[in-house]
């Protein structure tokens, strides 16, 4: 089957001439119109071509009226009808030969910004200071034991001490043995022992008796106590059973967040920090859970030394600042951590970047306004914008606006627009 040749001026013309060909129709149809109204009108108001009727037949005259006047009005019906009916391809030729304008879109080429590399991870707030206050038993009678007991290991070494002097002097006028100055001797230094045994029993129970006063080591908040007022409560250094908890103490500020990261990211990371010869970057951004922003900063400052078996990741560690009390341990937080240093990327709006099953596309329009689609590599937001790691040339024109009439092949009027870079829009400029 072969197409029909058109020339170009020929195709051109094509709306006029449609345009002259139904007008000429529309003219005709309302002459002939007109002439089919004329002739029922001459019709109706002659009344020579009726036939008289005789007047002893009054109730045949309005039968044979009527059957005329419906004969007039059918032909006039059908006259219309094909008139319309030839007047109808005629308009709906017209309709198809207007040209219809090329749809309006906006364009812009990519905007060019350093980006770093960063990591999304979820952390969680710890206590860098914790204790657990526990119950202790009095101690006040056992300091009084102990220092009894240390005056008694005294007064043995007084006597002691004399013991031996007096045997000493009864060898020396030969009235004692040897032997007896040896056991004067011993029993001496064993009172000697016995006295700094019971200096220690008396600090320790000193100890034990400061151990029932609360004090803080830290500034921080206690929890909620565990026990009430006249409870049993167990528990000391030498008791075998576990002592009672009491409450809990933290600390505030600063806060911990604890994450983990992949091994990808790690070698990721370790790699760039070798590479530079110096620490990275030792600041994470962090964004609550209720925060589209982050907002907050902290400071990484410990990854572990090896890396968990069961699930493949290392430990890290930041120090956040809290010096409003905000945050609280246990709370989960959202942070950002840069693994690799600021590299130029191209970003453009999010709704510029459409999902076709698992290729990202954009839209551009060639310098005859013809729309053409290029695949991309998209990464992370930033700035409100989305990064671009691949597929695009700076001399692009990305249709920014009116995606839905940027049909792939099709022409469009394009118009310039401008793609703003927002510092704040994720809490890093």
């Amino acid at each position: 089957m072969t197409n029909a040749w058109h020339h170009p001026i020929d195709t051109l013309e094509r709306p006029a001439r449609a345009v002259r060909e139904a007008g000429n129709a529309a003219a005709g149809f309302q002459t002939a119109w007109q002439g089919l109204m004329d002739s029922l009108m001459d019709q109706i108001s002659d009344h020579s071509k009726f036939e008289r009727e005789p007047l002893d037949e009054p109730a045949q005259r309005p039968r044979r009226r009527t059957w005329r006047t419906a004969a007039i009005v059918a032909a006039t019906v059908l006259a219309a009808l094909l008139v319309y009916v030839g007047f109808a391809p005629r308009r709906g030729s017209q309709a198809v030969a207007l040209s219809t304008p090329a749809p309006l879109v906006t364009v812009s080429r990519p905007l060019q910004h350093e980006v770093d590399t960063r990591a999304g991870f979820l952390g969680q707030f710890s206590a860098i200071d914790r204790v657990e206050l526990r119950a202790h038993r009095p101690y006040e009678i056992k300091l009084e034991q102990a220092k009894a007991a240390l005056q008694t290991a005294t007064a043995r070494v007084a006597l002691a001490g004399n013991q031996l002097s007096r045997a000493q002097s009864l060898k020396r006028n030969d009235f004692a043995t040897q032997e007896t100055v040896d056991q004067r001797t011993n029993d001496q230094d064993a009172s000697q022992a016995a006295v700094e045994d019971a200096k220690a029993r008396v600090r320790d129970a000193e100890l034990d008796l400061e151990y029932c006063r609360v004090r803080a080591p830290f500034t921080g908040r206690i929890g909620a106590r565990q026990v009430s007022v006249g409870s049993l409560v167990a528990g000391s250094r030498a008791a075998t059973s576990p002592t009672t908890l009491l409450a809990t103490l933290v600390s505030l500020d600063p806060l911990y967040l604890d994450f983990d990261m992949s091994e990808s990211d790690f070698l990721t990371f370790s790699r760039e920090r070798a590479r530079l010869n110096g620490p990275l970057a030792n600041k994470v951004a962090i964004g609550l859970s209720d925060e589209n922003n982050f907002s907050r900063e902290g400071t990484l400052d410990f990854i572990d030394n090896a890396l968990d078996r069961s699930s493949g990741t290392i430990h890290a560690r930041a120090t956040v600042p809290n010096g409003d009390l905000f945050l609280a341990p246990g709370q989960f937080a959202r942070l950002r951590v840069a693994i690799a240093p600021p590299t130029p990327v191209y970003l453009l709006p999010d709704g510029a970047v459409v999902l076709d099953q698992s290729q990202r596309l954009v839209m551009t329009v060639g310098s005859d306004a013809t729309v053409k689609p290029k695949i991309v590599t998209t990464g992370d937001l930033r700035g409100g914008l989305r990064v671009i790691q691949s597929g695009l040339e700076p001399s692009d024109r990305v249709v920014i606006d009116g995606l839905v009439r940027a049909i792939p092949g099709t022409k469009v009027a394009p118009q310039d627009g401008t793609i703003h870079y927002d510092p704040t829009a994720d809490g890093q400029g």
